[in-house]
């Protein structure tokens, strides 16, 4: 069954209308929505917080590798709806599994399907890396160079006579001004770093509860 953004978003993230959204500052402005994961257990924090733009960016990813067929999202979907029936977790697996399986889901297709899943979500893991390593060679590693440059033009004002002070004093509030530059661009970087880390874990996590699961309970 195909699936758009909004369902397969579904299978993963609460949207409550009636509560206040949880929001982080953005770099460029805008505000980008904190997100609530369905009701299996989170992985530890990375020190980022899932949020909107991450999220639909990585299900956006999984959109496009959709599978044909009856497969884990189905599998997932089912899942989600026995979620708030009174029965313990393995009658739930077993359950969905008897609704996938009258569609012709077998349990390692349903495991396989899940793993084509992760492989997506880590292709997009690293499209984000290397966007990462070109964003702090921009932003960070051309300002170093900088101020390596100024701090040996400093220790040559040093020895020169007092007519270069002024010039001397000049290139510190430079340094002073790149430092605080780097400063600032190094926390954005790790913030957007901890925010794609706690998206990725968020969604990975789920799976791979998913994926142990049907492990252990779809023989």
């Amino acid at each position: 069954m195909p699936f758009d953004l909004k369902s397969i978003k579904s299978l993963f993230i609460v949207e409550d209308p009636n509560a206040a959204p949880k929001t982080v500052a953005d770099e460029k402005g805008p505000k980008k929505q904190a997100v609530t994961p369905v009701d299996f257990d989170l992985p530890p924090s990375h020190g980022g917080e899932a949020n909107e733009r991450f999220i639909e960016v990585l299900l956006g990813a999984m959109e496009k590798g959709n599978l044909p067929g009856v497969d884990y999202l189905e599998y997932r979907q089912s899942l989600k709806s026995l979620a708030k029936m009174p029965m313990d977790e393995q009658v739930r697996y077993q359950s969905a599994f008897a609704m996938a399986q009258a569609m012709g889901a077998t349990p390692q297709k349903l495991v396989e399907s899940a793993a084509h899943y992760l492989d997506v979500l880590k292709a997009e893991q690293s499209k984000f890396d290397q966007a990462l390593r070109n964003q702090t060679a921009e932003r960070i590693g051309n300002r170093q160079a900088i101020m390596t440059n100024l701090d040996a033009t400093l220790k040559q004002k040093a020895e020169q006579i007092k007519k270069l002070t002024q010039e001397m004093e000049q290139h510190r509030l430079e340094m002073e001004k790149l430092e605080a530059e780097i400063k600032e661009a190094t926390s954005k970087v790790m913030a957007t770093k901890g925010d794609f880390v706690a998206s990725y874990d968020l969604l990975v996590s789920q799976i791979n509860v998913d994926v142990e699961n049907m492990k252990k309970f779809l023989k």
